[in-house]
């Protein structure tokens, strides 16, 4: 697609202009597959991301009969826990992570593809849900798996390729916020180096009660940093001093990713500040940005 067609293909606001990043838009270049339990449902899956054609943008393959794009449109209004995308009553949780790393890493385009491994889930309500793994807490696995697979260029049922876009920001959009850390996700390989491998936090009084409510079945101290306010961090070391304030980075990236289409780029080029960032927040200035189409 020439870059007049990929721009007639997206709309612009005042509040977003789509520009040229300056390279086409790419998939991996073959199939990878990993496999982990999930942090809140506590259950075995496995996930295969496969190559897809240019201008399909990322999307998820439920039971090999439905696709979920990974667009702020299906992100469900409420999960302060993680970020969950549906339709029709299906339902993919915990994207954050894999979504941070496709974003981050230059997957513009993928079908990802997700099996529950539990032989005991036949229930019509289970098999209508399914939770990414969790891994170790970070992006690292989902990181090392695309690296693996290495980029190639995307192209179309016909073989042609696409021009990738970015979404700029023209003016400030108000949000809740500051804690401090900043990086520019996408220069050399800082992602890689500083923002991968920080992995999710919890508060230790807070367990319990979110176990109540059907949480963190799959959470241990071999996939989240927990800290109690009497003894500090239950499992150090961190990798970073500022491991909790860069993982938010991390689930940022993955939510923003979620304004993606069409194979292009979803983290806005602009200057984001967050403070007190949640999957809430991250969602609803992401419905922000969508909302100006309208």
């Amino acid at each position: 697609m020439t870059l007049s067609g990929a721009l007639n293909a997206l709309k612009s606001s005042s509040l977003i202009s789509w520009k040229s990043s300056g390279r086409l838009q790419q998939t991996i270049g073959r199939y990878v597959e990993v496999s982990g339990n999930g942090l809140h449902s506590g259950k075995a899956s496995t996930v295969r991301i496969w190559p897809e054609y240019a201008g399909k943008g990322r999307h998820f393959d439920f039971q090999s009969k439905y696709s979920i794009p990974a667009s702020i449109d299906f992100a469900q209004q409420a999960s302060p826990l993680c970020t969950s995308l549906s339709t029709d009553g299906l339902r993919v949780r915990t994207v954050e992570h894999l979504l941070s790393a496709l974003e981050a890493a230059g997957v513009d385009n993928c079908r990802i593809e997700i099996c529950n491994n539990d032989d005991n889930v036949d229930s019509e309500a289970e098999d209508s849900e399914i939770e990414v793994p969790i891994l170790d807490g970070s992006a690292s696995g989902w990181v090392d798996a695309i690296e693996e697979a290495s980029l190639v260029v995307a192209v179309d049922q016909w073989g042609n390729s696409s021009e990738q876009l970015s979404p700029y920001l023209n003016e400030p959009v108000p949000a809740i916020g500051r804690q401090w850390f900043s990086i520019a996700p996408f220069e050399d390989s800082s992602y890689i180096k500083q923002i991968a491998s920080s992995r999710t936090f919890c508060l230790y009084d807070e367990v319990e009660s979110m176990r109540n409510m059907g949480l963190i079945k799959g959470g241990s101290l071999d996939n989240a940093l927990v800290c109690s306010a009497s003894e500090g961090w239950l499992n150090p070391p961190l990798r970073f001093l500022d491991e909790p304030c860069r993982h938010k980075i991390l689930d940022l990236v993955g939510d923003l990713s979620l304004f993606a289409r069409l194979g292009n780029q979803g983290l806005p080029v602009a200057h984001i500040i967050v403070y007190k960032g949640g999957h809430s927040v991250h969602a609803d200035f992401v419905r922000r940005l969508n909302e100006s189409f309208v």
